[in-house]
């Protein structure tokens, strides 16, 4: 239960963190911090986590990290299903929260997005649906070779979560025109259910793309890091 615990935490200040920072801070007057600083947000969300609870939980944080660590022989199938509920709850949780922080300033519309993640018409840049497909496939199965390989026996001692917050620091850079940025279904279902409507409709991409992501990078690491007999 407080490995549970901790990925709940973990996934609400994720959400609250990197969501937080598109809803409340990105185009904030004379000092919005943009898609750099919402990219960042990110990634310091994963980076201050992992070392909070890394050592309780592993700090998954993300049902498809949790299916991609368990393909890549890293994680019990037995668990995966309490991860991913502590998980998706956390991110809920956080979207209700942020809610209420947004709804105190004049004017806040939710139907604007809330940071849902979106394609076609609803994509930062519009981009397509096998566009926001393949964004988000590439994107989640680079960002399990970098976890599975930050967190390798043999890779330097103590520096994972740095390399890890980097990575999801630099995939937001790359992808928020996109998508707006998941490879985390339950980053993705913490605020649409706010929003409801075509949010909840698109909801299910951003479930299956990260997951597909997720367990080809397991496929990935483990072809090029076994270790010869």
């Amino acid at each position: 239960m407080k490995r549970y615990g901790a990925e709940f935490l973990g996934t609400f200040w994720l959400v609250l963190g990197g969501c937080g920072s598109a809803v409340v801070a990105a185009a904030f007057p004379q000092v919005g911090i943009g898609l750099h600083g919402v990219s960042l947000a990110f990634g310091l969300t994963v980076l201050t986590m992992a070392f909070a609870i890394g050592h309780i939980s592993g700090c998954h944080l993300n049902p498809a990290v949790s299916i991609g660590l368990w393909a890549g022989g890293r994680f019990p199938a037995n668990q995966l299903l309490p991860y991913i509920v502590a998980q998706v709850l956390g991110g809920v949780v956080a979207g209700g929260v942020l809610y209420l922080i947004a709804s105190g300033a004049a004017g806040f519309d939710v139907s604007k997005g809330f940071a849902s993640n979106g394609f076609g018409a609803h994509s930062p840049g519009g981009y397509s649906m096998m566009a926001a497909f393949l964004t988000e496939v590439v994107m989640t199965m680079f960002f399990l070779i970098i976890i599975l390989g930050a967190t390798d026996k043999r890779a330097p001692a103590g520096f994972a979560p740095i390399a890890i917050g980097l990575a999801l620091t630099l995939i937001h850079l790359i992808s928020i025109p996109v998508t707006n940025t998941s490879v985390n279904p339950a980053r993705s279902t913490g605020v649409a259910l706010y929003v409801g409507d075509w949010a909840v409709a698109q909801l299910w991409l951003f479930w299956l793309a990260p997951i597909v992501g997720g367990v080809l990078g397991a496929g990935a690491y483990r072809l090029i890091a076994s270790e010869d007999k």
